[in-house]
């Protein structure tokens, strides 16, 4: 039996007034952000996103396994590997008929289609694995806990890293993605759980037109 062990934890008390002020300059900032697909391929420093990973692993997770690896991919050679790899599975998607209708109808006003020359656009792509289970020093296999939920919550700390940057990115998750795993050579307990390409967007970019729901959408006050 493990004895827990506690450290204080004190944060600086923000005055109320400020707490709404910090609020609302956050939303709007985050309101901003939109997801990308067309990228600069001007350099972004790579300190900044292994920054951004730091941050994402700040994340709350299920008994703190932290149960995430982010696979940070610079070559040249293997975003275009990437690109090409993600490219036939997409229009296998598109042209294939593996998309069902109603998915298909969804995804028309985004304007999307199999071509994702931004992979290799960009001078980043970090791919999020969630790690199905662990494993001890001795090799053994180590239970994890809520391990979607908690990659995902750190995904969504790592956008907003990196939008606080002033740069783009897009949630991409190309199916099936089993081709990641053995592309960047990851063990067998580990699963893509996303893909995410990164930079300044295009001079010319442009994003689909659409609407946030409101604030009275989606909240229930009880």
């Amino acid at each position: 039996m493990v004895e827990p062990t506690f450290t204080p934890y004190r944060p600086p008390r923000i005055p109320v007034e400020e707490v709404v002020e910090r609020s609302e300059l956050f939303y709007e900032l985050m309101n901003g952000r939109r997801s990308v697909r067309m990228f600069s391929p001007d350099p972004v420093p790579r300190e900044a996103i292994e920054q951004a990973i730091a941050t994402a692993s700040t994340a709350p997770s299920g008994a703190h396994r932290q149960p995430w690896t982010f696979v940070l991919i610079g070559d040249p050679d293997v975003k275009r590997q990437i690109r090409q790899a993600a490219e036939e599975e997409e229009r296998t998607n598109y042209e294939g008929g593996r998309l069902p209708d109603d998915w298909r109808e969804a995804l028309e006003p985004l304007g999307t289609d199999w071509h994702k020359e931004f992979l290799e656009t960009v001078p980043w792509i970090v791919v999020v694995f969630e790690q199905r289970y662990g494993l001890d020093a001795d090799g053994n296999r180590l239970k994890h806990f809520y391990v979607k939920e908690s990659v995902g919550i750190a995904c969504g700390m790592f956008i907003a890293a990196i939008h606080q940057m002033g740069l783009a990115t897009l949630t991409h998750t190309p199916s099936p993605m089993a081709f990641l795993t053995k592309l960047l050579g990851r063990p067998e307990n580990e699963r893509p759980f996303a893909m995410l390409p990164i930079g300044y967007p295009a001079d010319d970019a442009v994003v689909p037109d659409r609407q946030r729901k409101s604030l009275e959408e989606v909240i229930v006050r009880i």
